[in-house]
C-alpha cells in the first residue's frame, strides 16, 4: 500500500514538473551553443594571454635594447667629442711639424746653395792654379780638392835641398805663380804646412823633424810675403813633422813623397757664412 502511494506521488510530481520534448531540445541546443561559445572564448582568452606574455617579453627586450642604444649613442657622442678634440690637436701638431719641416728644408737649401757656391769658387780656383802652373811634373806639384778644401802639394825636391829650408830659385818661380792666383782671391786664407819623412835630421840649429817642417813652412810664407806681396794676415805657417805620411817611409820613393809642403786654401769662415746669408736673400729660396 505504501509502495502504491509513493509511486503515485512520484508520478504526480513528474506530471506537474514535466516539459515538452520540443522545449527540452531547444534548451539542450542552447546549452550546447553556450558551451561552444564558452569553449571558443576560453581558447581565445588563452591565445590572448599567450600573445600578451609574448608582447610583454618583446616590450621588455625592446626597452633593454633602447636603453643600450641610448647608452651607445651617448658613448658615440662622447667619442665624437673626443675625436674632435684629438683632430684639432692633431691638426695643430701637424701644422707645427710641417712648419718645422719647412724651416729645415729652407735651411738645407740655404746650406746646399752655400756649398754649391763654395764648390764653384773652389773649382774656379783650381782651374786658375792649374792654368798658371802649366805643365809642371805631376810628381812635383799637384792641385786637388778634398771635402771642399783646395790643396796644393809641392814636393820637397822642387822647394828645398836635402835637409835644408832654403827655398830654391825654381821653387820661387812656382810660388810666384801660386801668389798670382791667391792675390786675386783676397777673401781666401791659406795654411802652409811643412812635412818630412821619418829619417832623423842631424844639423846644427835644427833639433828634429818638427823644427825642419816648421822652418820650411815659415820660409815659404816669407817668400810669399816679401817677394810676392801676399798679405801675412792671410797666411798661417805650420809644421807637421813626419806624422802625416802619404806613403810608407820604408822605401826611398815613399820617403820622397812624404817630404813635401802643402798649401791649404780655404775661404774665411765669415765668408762662408756670408755665402749662406746671400743665399737667404735669394728670391728662389725665399
Amino acid at each position: 500500500m505504501k509502495k502504491i502511494f509513493l509511486l503515485g506521488t512520484v508520478g504526480a510530481l513528474l506530471l506537474t514538473s514535466c516539459v515538452s520534448k520540443k522545449q527540452y531540445a531547444e534548451l539542450e541546443a542552447k546549452q550546447k551553443e553556450t558551451q561552444d561559445l564558452l569553449n571558443s572564448a576560453t581558447v581565445k582568452l588563452n591565445s590572448c594571454l599567450e600573445d600578451k606574455a609574448s608582447l610583454s617579453s618583446s616590450v621588455n627586450a625592446l626597452r633593454d635594447q633602447n636603453k643600450m642604444l641610448r647608452a651607445n649613442n651617448q658613448e658615440l657622442i662622447n667619442n665624437v667629442g673626443n675625436l674632435t678634440t684629438l683632430t684639432t690637436k692633431g691638426a695643430e701638431n701637424l701644422e707645427k711639424s710641417l712648419e718645422s719641416l719647412r724651416e729645415k728644408d729652407l735651411t738645407i737649401r740655404k746650406l746646399q746653395d752655400a756649398v754649391t757656391r763654395r764648390d764653384s769658387v773652389n773649382l774656379a780656383l783650381v782651374q786658375s792654379l792649374k792654368g798658371v802652373l802649366g805643365n809642371l811634373d805631376d810628381e812635383d806639384i799637384n792641385v786637388s780638392v778634398e771635402k771642399g778644401v783646395v790643396y796644393v802639394n809641392i814636393s820637397d825636391k822642387l822647394l828645398f835641398s836635402s835637409g835644408s829650408y832654403n827655398v830654391t830659385s825654381k821653387a820661387k818661380e812656382v810660388l810666384g805663380k801660386v801668389a798670382t792666383v791667391v792675390n786675386n782671391k783676397p777673401d781666401f786664407e791659406f795654411l802652409v804646412e811643412g812635412h818630412t819623412d821619418n829619417v832623423p835630421i842631424s844639423r846644427a840649429g835644427i833639433k828634429d823633424n818638427w823644427d825642419l817642417s816648421v822652418l820650411r813652412a815659415t820660409a815659404v810664407v816669407r817668400i810669399l810675403q816679401n817677394e810676392f806681396h801676399v798679405s801675412p794676415a792671410r797666411m798661417t805657417a805650420a809644421g807637421r813633422g813626419e806624422y802625416i805620411p802619404v806613403e810608407s817611409n820604408s822605401s826611398s820613393t815613399g820617403r820622397a813623397k812624404n817630404r813635401r809642403t802643402r798649401i791649404v786654401v780655404l775661404p774665411k769662415i765669415d765668408q762662408f757664412y756670408s755665402m749662406i746669408e746671400e743665399g737667404m736673400k735669394d728670391p728662389a729660396i725665399n
